[in-house]
């Protein structure tokens, strides 16, 4: 199947959600076939680099949709590039309304299983808008978790979630390929009765770690665990794609 078109959209307006998460409202007439009900699931922002023939593409998330236009949520940090900012977190930094950026997609939503007797959705900053809509999305007498790291305790944010499923916000300035805080956090918890379900994506390194600790100590199937990586300590979005590939197959 054919690639749909990437289509020339504009900015419209940003707004800081917190101080290292950025909103940008992206609309256009591009969006009059842009499927509805695409909240979670990802885009390619696409980037032209100068004397290159192909633009830099970078993977992010709908937030919201709206009838007209669609939100992006950036993280902001120097935790998440191996440089001070990325293309993608730098663009957005300086996004002007009427700016225009090709995107393509969407491709297709990565949501929690609902079959869960309770839930445990777990990921980092990069993964917070995804994290957001699964949340909304649960039925209101669902329980569980959510265990959401974020940089600074000024980035936690007021999220929509299940009055029977706790938030459990982790608090880490700088990622470290060798330390997981996040899934400290997760053994950290009351194990419910119950079949979970669980949802976590995050740092590639934190990604492995918490695998290997679903897979083997809590033996969650697969038709009940989604867990991947967004992003990976000191390497490119494409680098990332390659070790997240090999990961892959390692798996199989």
């Amino acid at each position: 199947m054919a690639r749909p078109t990437p289509r020339e959209l504009e900015v419209l307006h940003s707004t800081h959600v917190t101080p290292h998460m950025l909103r940008i409202t992206l609309g256009g007439s591009a969006l009059a076939d842009f499927p509805a009900g695409q909240e979670s699931a990802y885009i390619k922002l696409m980037f032209p680099q100068p004397g290159e023939e192909r633009p830099l593409v970078r993977t992010y998330t709908v937030r919201q949709q709206g009838p007209d236009s669609i939100d992006v949520d950036f993280a902001l940090h120097d935790a998440f590039s191996p440089q001070t900012q990325g293309p993608a977190s730098s663009w957005a930094a300086n996004a002007q309304p009427g700016d225009r950026i090709l995107v393509g997609g969407p491709g297709p939503r990565k949501l929690v299983n609902p079959e869960g007797d309770w839930f445990l959705i777990a990921g980092d900053m990069t993964a917070l808008p995804a994290i957001s809509v699964n949340l909304a999305l649960l039925p209101a007498d669902a329980r569980g978790y959510a265990v959401i790291e974020v940089v600074d305790a000024a980035d936690i944010q007021p999220l929509a979630h299940p009055e029977n499923l706790e938030l459990v916000w982790v608090v880490n300035p700088q990622a470290n390929a060798g330390v997981h805080p996040l899934l400290d956090s997760i053994k950290a918890l009351r194990w419910l009765d119950g079949n979970p379900a669980v949802w976590a994506a995050c740092e590639f390194n934190s990604m492995r770690a918490m695998r290997k600790y679903f897979k083997q100590q809590r033996q969650i199937p697969k038709s009940h665990l989604y867990i991947s990586s967004y992003w990976k300590i000191g390497s490119s979005e494409s680098q990332h794609k390659v070790a997240k590939k090999q990961d892959e197959q390692q798996e199989q």
